[in-house]
């Protein structure tokens, strides 16, 4: 006989409770299990790197010993091949005779160059758009775009890098021009948008309202780039003497890569806009209305109070999005590993190429025999990477852990 009556109240009470507790249990013991894997993978790192500084480990199967030390480390060294003090690595030797050249400082400098140049590509626009998301875009169009752009930082690293690898360092390549013209024509051809905007009539200006400004000035934006690939040749021919490669080699000694660091740039900038554009959106959003609504009750603009009363208030929540966004570009592999030469070089130029420590890892590490200095130097390098990355997130959560509390006090006093 099926029971047709449901159990009492207070069965279904401890049910509920039992279940709340269970997924409380388990909730709780995957975080510790998260953090413990952290740990473990922090402490096997440092104890695989402990030796390497005993001087006591080979640094491959044809070099005995290596003596590795702060100095051969960080330091230019003199090498047999080179009349002055440089900064080599050249871990693979070929004969007994030859000496491996362990300098981390072309990797640091390659880690810090290629993510120096994503964040130069992807601070104004990640912040740009948060702002203009949070401020200015209608609640509608909003709801809409905003998993569109959180969506992007779903694309793999890998075929982000295969992308600017493969398509975008030889497009590029074959339009050099074009690709400086668009730096020099978009940012003036969106000043031009935003003056003629202001000069509108009202009517035609609420019909171009800000708030859907992403729709309308894409295809504004579309006939900046075919203008700047339009005029290339012709600017080309009139700057650069028809050859702008040759110009760059004659005038200023730079020589071109095809993969370069602005390659890396734009692809592993368009790799972490996602994340800082939520980090720093969700920051603008948070700054209560009362903020907002008393500082333009009292006069104020939307522009006045964007820059004297939301960006104030945010700033710690955008701070944390940008050192979280570098913090993913500091490890980042893929793309990095895809979209330069990997040749370990130290320049400030964005036409050379680099190599960071993580792509140095993916590169070496199957080749590295274990347990010796070449094997505990790579691992030194993921070392440092762990201790970076770690230290970034930790400093941004706390960050946005005070913001958080802060926009808790101060909706309580409104």
């Amino acid at each position: 006989m099926i029971d047709r009556y449901p159990p009492p109240a207070p069965v279904r009470r401890r049910f509920r409770d039992l279940r709340d507790r269970l997924f409380t249990l388990l909730v709780g013991a995957c975080g510790i299990g998260v953090i413990l894997a952290v740990l473990a993978i922090g402490v096997f790192l440092f104890v695989e790197v402990v030796p390497l500084f005993g001087g006591d480990t080979p640094a491959s199967e044809t070099q005995a010993t290596t003596e590795i030390d702060f100095e051969s480390l960080w330091l230019p060294q003199q090498y047999p091949d080179y009349e002055t003090p440089r900064y080599r690595w050249q871990a693979n030797v070929l004969s007994e005779d030859d000496t491996p050249m362990f300098s981390l400082t072309p990797l640091a400098w390659g880690t810090l160059k290629a993510a120096a140049y994503a964040l130069l590509f992807a601070i104004p626009l990640a912040l740009g758009a948060a702002i203009h998301s949070a401020c200015f875009m209608s609640r509608r169009l909003r709801h809409r775009l905003k998993p569109a752009l959180e969506l992007m930082e779903a694309l793999p690293g890998v075929v982000i890098g295969f992308v600017a690898g493969l398509v975008l360092a030889p497009y590029v390549e074959r339009h050099l021009v074009g690709a400086l013209a668009l730096v020099l024509i978009l940012p003036l051809g969106l000043l031009v948008a935003g003056v003629v905007h202001s000069c509108l009539p009202a009517t035609l200006a609420r019909a171009l309202s800000l708030s859907r400004a992403g729709l309308w000035l894409i295809p504004w934006l579309a006939l900046l780039v075919a203008l700047a690939m339009v005029m290339s040749p012709y600017l080309e021919v009139v700057w650069f003497g028809g050859d702008m490669r040759a110009w760059l080699e004659q005038q200023l000694g730079l020589d071109y890569a095809m993969r370069n660091a602005m390659i890396v740039g734009l692809a592993m900038g368009f790799a972490i806009i996602p994340t800082i554009y939520a980090l720093a959106e969700e920051a603008l959003s948070g700054v209560p209305d009362s903020l907002s609504e008393g500082a333009q009750a009292l006069g104020a603009s939307r522009w006045q109070t964007l820059w004297n009363v939301i960006l104030p208030a945010a700033s710690p929540g955008i701070f944390s999005a940008v050192m979280i966004g570098a913090g993913r570009a500091v490890g980042e592999t893929m793309i990095v590993l895809m979209a330069t030469g990997n040749t370990a070089l130290m320049t400030l130029s964005p036409l050379d190429g680099m190599r960071s420590m993580a792509a140095n890892i993916a590169i070496e590490l199957p080749e590295a025999a274990a347990g010796g200095t070449h094997y505990r130097v790579l691992l030194l390098c993921a070392f440092l990477l762990f201790v970076f990355t770690f230290c970034v997130n930790t400093l941004a959560e706390i960050v946005r852990g005070r913001l958080s509390h802060r926009y808790r006090r101060l909706g309580g006093l409104a």
